[in-house]
């Protein structure tokens, strides 16, 4: 039992191996059968005539690559299971005159790397692959024939094999080298098809650097994705606070007002001193919450944009801020809150460590990118390694793919400096 077992083990897949050779046989040799066809139909004789031979089929490689490479594709696919990423879209030629923006192209597409990866692999490793499968094909037929010998021997005439002395033995060693030629056939074919593989994998499919450039846009779309989706929760939760918990708050103490105002002298001095302590810790909860709110996601930002939101941050500094806005166009929402939270920081470490006597902050916006700046006159040495808010900045701004920079030598001045990405 143990034989067969070897030998059934040793034979899976050499049917679906061999089936998906002869598929590539025939995908492969229609392409380099019409490439044959300038030197089947004459002999070229001359240099003339063979650069001629050579040039004639090469309409069709333009025409028939694309095609033959989908047919590739879906021959891998459904026949060995394995997914051939599609290359990545050729850049189209610039708009113009039809006949030179179609030279353009066509010249792109012959000068891409694609384009000679895919023929690498159509006119020279597909075609020899193809052909030692062929070789295989015949060999494992021959050798099917010689193994099963005994078989088919009786079919001859009877004379033939009279005539043949000593065919008994012969027919042993012709068996004998039959099967052990399907053994080795056998592990070709799945050799071949492994090497097929791999060749249509490197060539007809993504380059490493393809994959990679794929996977960083991949990657950066994802993380778009969720700084949007951070700043909408914001939003959200500025929303809720500000028409739920804030305006529970107020209600409670206008009541609390009217109940101290309305009872006067009814009230008892404890009872009294009760709804004073709970009408005063109920406005400073307001304000707080109003902080809250605002730090979250200020509703002016959504509604009049960085100026009005940038010129409340300034009016309520404790030191004089100079700010100037100049922004032809609004910039998309997740840029705008990155440039406010990022002013509004700033200054918060200016008020708290810069002991500066004055700030200026200037947002402008020159072409693709949002220009931030944010000085003071302080004493300077802010480092963002030395763990401090300005490490939480630069961790905000390149969520957005910005860039953030710190000049602050010992002695002052600190000059933030903050490039965002904005669509045109």
């Amino acid at each position: 039992m143990r034989i067969p077992t070897v030998w059934r083990r040793h034979f899976e897949g050499t049917g679906g191996a061999t089936a998906f050779a002869v598929a590539g046989i025939l995908n492969q040799y229609v392409f380099v059968g019409v490439m044959a066809v300038p030197w089947i139909v004459y002999v070229p004789s001359s240099m003339v005539d063979i650069l001629m031979a050579i040039a004639l089929p090469l309409p069709f490689v333009a025409v028939a690559s694309p095609v033959l490479t989908a047919a590739q594709r879906r021959r891998f696919r459904r026949m060995r299971g394995v997914v051939i990423p599609r290359l990545p879209r050729r850049e189209r030629a610039p708009e113009g005159d039809g006949r030179g923006a179609w030279r353009r192209r066509a010249l792109g597409w012959l000068r891409s790397r694609a384009t000679a990866r895919e023929l690498r692999y159509h006119l020279l490793l597909g075609p020899a692959v193809a052909f030692c499968g062929l070789l295989t094909l015949l060999t494992a037929i021959t050798s099917a024939a010689a193994a099963t010998v005994y078989l088919w021997i009786w079919i001859l005439p009877v004379h033939w094999r009279l005539s043949w002395d000593g065919y008994s033995t012969d027919a042993a060693y012709v068996t004998a080298a039959g099967v052990a030629a399907l053994y080795g056939t056998a592990w070709l074919a799945g050799a071949l098809a492994r090497l097929d593989t791999r060749n249509a994998v490197a060539l007809l499919g993504p380059s490493r650097e393809e994959k990679l450039a794929r996977r960083v846009e991949d990657l950066t779309e994802s993380r778009a994705g969720v700084v949007d989706a951070a700043d909408e929760e914001r939003r959200r939760i500025e929303r809720d606070l500000h028409d739920g918990a804030q305006q529970r708050l107020v209600s409670m103490a206008v009541n609390l007002g009217l109940a101290r105002a309305t009872l006067g002298d009814q009230l008892s001095d404890p009872a009294r001193a009760v709804i004073d302590e709970a009408h005063r810790e109920a406005k400073e909860a307001i304000a707080e919450l109003s902080n809250l709110v605002r730090g979250l996601h200020p509703a002016v930002l959504e509604d009049r944009g960085l100026d009005a939101a940038l010129s409340g941050i300034a009016a309520r500094a404790p030191l004089p801020v100079r700010l100037t806005v100049d922004l032809p166009a609004r910039p998309s929402a997740t840029v705008e809150a990155v440039a406010y939270f990022v002013v509004s920081e700033a200054l918060a470490n200016v008020v708290k460590h810069a002991q500066a006597s004055e700030a200026a902050v200037t947002v402008e916006r020159f072409g693709a990118t949002l220009l931030v700046v944010i000085a003071d006159d302080g004493v300077g040495g802010a480092d963002p390694a030395a763990g401090t808010g300005l490490a939480g900045l630069a961790k905000r701004v390149a969520s957005v793919d910005g860039t953030f920079s710190v000049s602050s030598p010992p002695a002052g001045p600190t000059i933030v400096t903050v490039e965002l990405p904005c669509a045109l």
